[in-house]
């Protein structure tokens, strides 16, 4: 343990041996290991804690068969069903992001792809460019597969970041979903770096992947070079195939994100989808297991926590928000200089 948090301080590389040793810890050793990823967090990120907020943009009829998604038509859940909102509605939203203290927004639309609707790619376009005239916002976006001429168009229409989930290991994928081949994740990863985007990317845990396809999603993520890794952890939902699916258990998630943190020690690890359900009385922890990020007010069809009460427990832990962005000019924003971290503390 030693050994991988004195790697991760200098940058060195952890093997994938070494983090699957890790992963395999048993709970005596959680605390131990939280407290050598915090050295670490610390060390690259300092005492900021990166917000991000999202809006469900166009909810449902998506065609893909992922077996944790509501939103497929492959599942039989109760959920909104409707096309791309409106820019009012946008605006709105990322407004109230702001207001919450969250320096990223983003637009997330269901469906494989914006080029699977003529026109409907512009109207992105379009309610990209009027964010950016309206919040002084880091602005983001997920919206399924894309080409790197599309990276390119949505850079210029403003778009900061673009967010692209593996959703779990490629031995475990076919698991999880039959409709998209792997590598087309991949190559949309690779196709909004080309475009000079910066790339979220991630997965979700509690799936029924082993601690060894954890580790291969680790390195799968770490050799595409992505700056931001959303872990996610499986909140079912009630017509879905993985409704049934037991829960992981608040420990084994810390050691999860302490892991990614020693794996992937100068990237953003941003706890999202599933830590209320999940670590209940232990979600504070997460920032001591070393998550510099955490999505701030609701997900996609289900209910997050109320913002006020994550303000509070970020002052409570002594660590801050990012600030926003600043505005400079129609229809821009100028990123705050560290997007996650601002410089880094003097370590504990």
């Amino acid at each position: 343990m030693e050994r991988c948090r004195d790697k991760a301080l200098r940058l060195e590389p952890v093997s994938p041996a070494e983090g699957l040793e890790l992963m395999l810890l048993s709970p005596e050793h959680i605390m131990p290991l939280m407290a050598a990823a915090d050295r670490v967090r610390r060390r690259h990120k300092g005492n900021r804690i990166s917000l991000c907020s999202i809006i469900n943009a166009r909810s449902g009829r998506c065609p893909e068969d992922c077996a944790f998604c509501s939103q497929s038509v492959h599942a039989t859940s109760l959920i909104p069903e409707y096309g791309l909102v409106d820019s009012e509605t946008i605006i709105a939203s990322a407004r109230n992001s702001l207001a919450n203290k969250a320096h990223k927004f983003g637009l997330v639309t269901s469906g494989r792809g914006p080029q699977t609707r003529e026109g409907e790619f512009d109207e992105i376009l379009d309610r990209l460019r009027e964010v950016g005239k309206n919040a002084p916002i880091h602005r983001c976006a997920s919206l399924g597969v894309i080409t790197e001429e599309q990276g390119r168009a949505l850079k210029k229409a403003g778009l900061d970041e673009f967010h692209h989930n593996l959703e779990t290991a490629r031995s475990f994928y076919p698991s999880v979903c039959t409709t998209r081949d792997y590598d087309e994740n991949v190559a949309a990863i690779r196709a909004a770096r080309e475009a000079g985007l910066r790339v979220c990317s991630g997965g979700i845990f509690g799936m029924g992947e082993t601690p060894e396809q954890r580790m291969e999603l680790a390195e799968e993520l770490r050799s595409l070079g992505v700056d931001s890794i959303p872990l996610n952890f499986l909140n079912p939902v009630g017509g879905t195939r993985l409704q049934n699916a037991p829960p992981l258990r608040p420990l084994e998630i810390l050691k999860i994100i302490a892991v990614y943190r020693l794996y992937l020690p100068d990237k953003d690890i941003k706890v999202a989808g599933g830590r209320e359900a999940n670590l209940r009385d232990l979600q504070s922890f997460m920032f001591f297991a070393g998550a510099n990020s955490t999505m701030v007010g609701n997900y996609l069809t289900t209910k997050g926590r109320d913002p006020a009460a994550d303000l509070q427990m970020i002052r409570d832990l002594e660590l801050e928000p990012c600030p926003s962005p600043t505005a400079v000019g129609p229809g821009a924003v100028a990123t705050a200089s560290v997007l996650a971290g601002g410089e880094a503390k003097h370590e504990i």
